[in-house]
């Protein structure tokens, strides 16, 4: 299986079919082949196939599923679209740097490139989901881009990177000792991690500021690998089980 096969571009929400096919022909431009659609508002559609044009193999081979979690699983690095800075910025990284990064990770483990709505984007919620943030610098006095296009911009950019990695240029991507922690298992690590802060009086759901959305960029720079999961997950266990004896404690003696 070849880099491009463990590239996923995941369309979320997308409210124009045409727009499904032209992302779909941009992914067969470029040499991908693996469309995620997360929740499209008109699919299938004949505005889609017309215009997929000759990349219907793409379209007809496109993975629709319910959320963005079940686009993102297994995937071991994730990149949003972000067309604009947010309140609380993320780790930031221009196409070409994208594009690199997207290639080098491909040889180890899946990774997905997710655009949003085309009238709105990524929510926050699901920008706290990625690895790190791409924008695309369009001319700012008329910034917006139609999906197909960033959608082929950021294709092309793995294309850039596949072809100086095969003139020797790119170096391969070998951070560490062990492979990054998978989508799914940081989500299940955040949930776990909330619900101990819970549990020991530090975080209130019901006045929840901005505690998990720092701490998921905090772990996001530093990018676990899954042992280090393992580990943090079996010391969020160890707070549980001393809260819950310190609880008892407590009790008993009232």
């Amino acid at each position: 299986m070849s880099n491009f096969d463990k590239v996923r571009i995941v369309l979320v929400n997308t409210s124009h079919p045409g727009n499904i096919g032209g992302a779909a022909r941009a992914l067969k431009n470029m040499g991908l082949s693996r469309l995620y659609l997360v929740a499209p508002k008109e699919y299938p559609a004949d505005r889609a196939v017309w215009r997929a044009a000759s990349a219907l193999d793409v379209l007809d081979n496109a993975v629709v599923v319910e959320s963005l979690d079940e686009a993102i699983a297994g995937c071991g690095l994730v990149v949003g679209t972000s067309a604009r800075e947010r309140r609380i910025p993320w780790p930031l990284v221009n196409p070409r740097e994208c594009g690199t990064r997207v290639w080098q990770e491909a040889a180890e483990h899946d990774v997905a490139i997710i655009f949003g709505r085309e009238d709105r984007g990524l929510t926050n919620e699901e920008l706290h989901k990625c690895t790190y943030h791409v924008h695309i610098p369009s001319n700012p006095d008329y910034s917006s881009l139609n999906l197909a296009a960033a959608v082929q911009v950021l294709c092309y950019e793995v294309r850039m990177a596949s072809l100086a990695d095969a003139e020797g240029v790119l170096p391969s991507f070998d951070e560490w000792d062990q492979p990054p922690a998978k989508a799914q298992d940081l989500e299940m690590y955040y949930k776990h991690l909330e619900q101990a802060l819970v549990d020991i009086g530090f975080h209130d759901r019901d006045n929840p500021r901005q505690t998990m959305t720092r701490l998921r960029r905090l772990y996001g720079r530093i990018r676990l690998d899954e042992m280090e999961l393992s580990i943090l997950r079996g010391v969020l266990t160890a707070i549980q089980n001393a809260a819950y004896r310190m609880k008892k404690v407590i009790e008993s003696k009232e």
